[in-house]
């Protein structure tokens, strides 16, 4: 199959540009800088230049493929109504050639866009008024294709994907716990967060493209939900620091922002049994506790990033 992504150079991108590269998928990347383009090449795909916000670049790409997949997402976090349209009208553009042809298009979400304080599947309903509600129009505007002969399908990923290499929330804790000097919780550090490792997470979006019914929505965890306390002892462990537990307002001071603060206080377990079965996706690769205990994130090959 030919397949065309957005996102292909990004934190979770290389692996699954990689693992549909094995499979014997021709993939085509979405690059808009020199170092991008390299990075697809190396990977072994071809190259498209452009941008989210060239729609007529985009629905080339999406023209000359037999199924797309978008990853990218960016835009500036203080005007999310910004976000929300660059990524409502990039998804618009890439599924408008796919339409009645029954061609795959496969988009990227967040489990936090799930209701607080439960584990939640792959059949409820987002939370309007959550954490992570800007990502939901994306969703909307993806699934909405699966009435017009498209076989649209969202994937929702966990807040913690890890692996080598991870420059998302978890090293993010871990440079707040060195200049600190403690590796902290909010509150008894009870709330939970899912976590899947970047291959498995890879090998979820190919079988996505490679069969997901129109309209699924599907959960990349492969943990239902890590306790935050946790992941903060395995973090003084490593950097021999203490623990220790927050208020809300303390942590509103100790993290990189309020926002920060009010996400690792995020209480939000997934189950992804639905997807496991559905695609028969069995997540294989270490969990998270494992991978700091023996991956990259206290290295410096893992700090580089």
């Amino acid at each position: 199959m030919r397949i065309f992504v957005t996102g292909g150079t990004g934190q979770t991108g290389p692996a699954v540009v990689a693992e549909l590269v094995a499979a014997g998928h021709d993939v085509t990347g979405l690059a808009r800088s020199d170092a991008g383009a390299a990075t697809l090449e190396a990977l072994g795909a071809a190259v498209h230049r452009g941008s989210l916000d060239d729609h007529d670049s985009l629905r080339r790409g999406a023209e000359a493929a037999d199924g797309v997949l978008h990853m990218a997402y960016g835009g500036d976090f203080s005007d999310l109504d910004d976000m929300k349209r660059r990524d409502r009208t990039a998804i618009e553009a890439l599924g408008g050639p796919l339409e009645h042809t029954g061609k795959p298009l496969v988009v990227t979400s967040g489990t936090l866009v799930m209701p607080e304080g439960r584990e939640t599947t792959e059949q409820d309903a987002p939370d309007a008024s959550g954490i992570a509600a800007f990502r939901i129009a994306g969703e909307r505007a993806c699934l909405d294709f699966a009435d017009r002969g498209v076989r649209a399908s969202v994937v929702r990923l966990a807040p913690t994907v890890h692996g080598p290499r991870d420059h998302g929330f978890v090293p993010m804790l871990i440079a707040t716990a060195r200049a600190t000097g403690c590796s902290a919780y909010v509150g008894d550090g009870a709330n939970r967060w899912p976590a899947v490792h970047r291959r498995d997470a890879a090998v979820l979006f190919r079988l996505a493209l490679e069969g997901a019914p129109a309209g699924s929505v599907l959960h990349g965890v492969a943990e239902t939900g890590v306790p935050l306390r946790h992941i903060a002892q395995a973090i003084a462990d490593e950097l021999a620091v203490p623990t220790r537990s927050l208020t809300p307002d303390q942590a509103s001071g100790h993290y990189a922002s309020p926002f920060m603060a009010r996400l690792y206080a995020h209480d939000s377990p997934v189950s992804s049994a639905r997807t496991q079965e559905l695609l028969r996706w069995t997540p294989t690769h270490p969990t998270l506790l494992d991978d700091l205990a023996h991956g990259d994130y206290f290295t410096p090959a893992g700090q580089a990033v």
